[in-house]
């Protein structure tokens, strides 16, 4: 097994800059997640690491192997770098059968027959294959399909998979399944993970440390609680979590309290503190809560009218089942709750909102940077 580290790596397409300055260490048997948007850079990224694009700048270590290094003349081809890689598309061969398409990359580096055999059997009993190895792919299911390439990547032993969206192709059911089955497997295999997507639920249920990217730049690396709970700026709160954060203008006032214009919310004491050291008292600032950090009071614990509700009005309602999706307004200020499913809100009517003080996040009006 190896760990990855990329030390101040670029990548320019012309006068396009895709990955600015990533710096990132992927630690030995990690399931790290590459998470952002189309576009952000997290697939270029990938391919760096791959050796199927050359950084402009910047290092790449595999293990304690430098394996790209522009300054140096340094770039290893992708053959050997000893990983393993697995496509959005499953890229199997059609006419050849799921034993051949899992021992195909053990023929090409003319491993003994009877090893092969062996390896593919072991492979095929650990992905549930094994009554499927005389099939083609046409005679195969998505889930199946994606398992023989999985099998084709496991069967190399590689120091580093390296994973670009493999589920991406599967029904909502069967990617749910297939999360579960890579990550058992990646535990029990001990294999050095990294995996691109840009579904934040896959991110936050499968790794053990998500890196968040946006436009090229890395903009945050934590464990999926602490991206969840402690995110570093305003595009990891939005980003992370379904319905996304609630942002809203809000003024700091003197005494303490964080002023919206259509109402006020009084914040706890040591939150005070941290924004009078960072000289944030009476200043404009960006007031961050989750849906699901919001009440319908009629369901809260703890309820101080002036100081912790607002009345607001209800909008619409979507009606998950287990909660209630509310668009609220107060005024010109609109924010959503995940209220529970037995609250009585009407859409046309006003509710009592309840906010959790304790969970609030204050940001940078400016930078978009957290301040808490």
């Amino acid at each position: 097994m190896a760990e990855v580290k990329l030390i101040n790596v670029w990548k320019q397409f012309g006068e396009f800059t895709a990955v600015k300055d990533m710096n990132l260490h992927v630690k030995d048997g990690e399931f790290m997640i590459l998470l952002g948007p189309s576009g952000c850079g997290k697939t270029t990224t990938l391919r760096m690491i791959a050796g199927l694009e050359e950084p402009s700048r910047g290092q790449v270590y595999i293990g304690d192997t430098l394996v790209a290094d522009p300054e140096k003349g340094v770039f290893v081809p992708p053959k050997d770098r000893d990983i393993a890689m697995v496509f959005q598309s499953y890229a199997l061969y059609p006419h050849m059968t799921v034993y051949d398409n899992i021992a195909f990359p053990l023929k090409l580096r003319k491993v003994p027959k009877a090893e092969i055999d062996e390896r593919v059997r072991e492979v095929a009993e650990m992905l549930g294959l094994t009554e499927l190895m005389k099939r083609k792919p046409r005679e195969l299911s998505g889930g199946q399909r994606q398992r023989v390439a999985l099998g084709r990547a496991i069967v190399r032993k590689p120091h580093v998979f390296l994973m670009d969206e493999p589920l991406s192709n599967l029904d909502a059911k069967l990617r749910v399944k297939m999360r579960a089955e890579l990550k058992r497997l990646q535990k029990q295999l001990g294999v050095t993970t990294i995996y691109v997507t840009h579904d934040q639920v896959e991110a936050m249920t499968m790794g053990d440390r998500i890196a968040v990217i946006n436009q090229g730049v890395l903009q945050q690396v934590g464990t999926p609680d602490e991206v969840y709970n402690r995110p570093a700026n305003t595009f990891v709160a939005g980003f992370i979590g379904a319905p996304p954060m609630n942002f809203i203008d809000a003024t700091i006032t003197e005494d303490g309290f964080a002023d919206f214009g259509e109402f006020r919310l009084k914040l706890l004491p040591d939150q005070v503190e941290v924004l009078r050291d960072r000289g944030l008292l009476g200043k404009e600032v960006i007031f961050g809560i989750r849906p699901e950090d919001l009440y319908d009071a009629m369901f809260a614990q703890v309820k101080i009218p002036g100081e912790n509700m607002a009345r607001a009005m209800v909008e619409i309602i979507e009606n998950l089942g287990n909660e209630k999706i509310v668009h609220l307004s107060v005024g010109e200020v609109t924010f959503l709750g995940a209220f529970r499913s037995e609250s009585r809100v009407v859409e046309g009517q006003e509710v009592d909102v309840v906010f959790d003080m304790r969970k609030i996040h204050i940001f940078e009006k400016g930078s978009g940077k957290a301040v808490f």
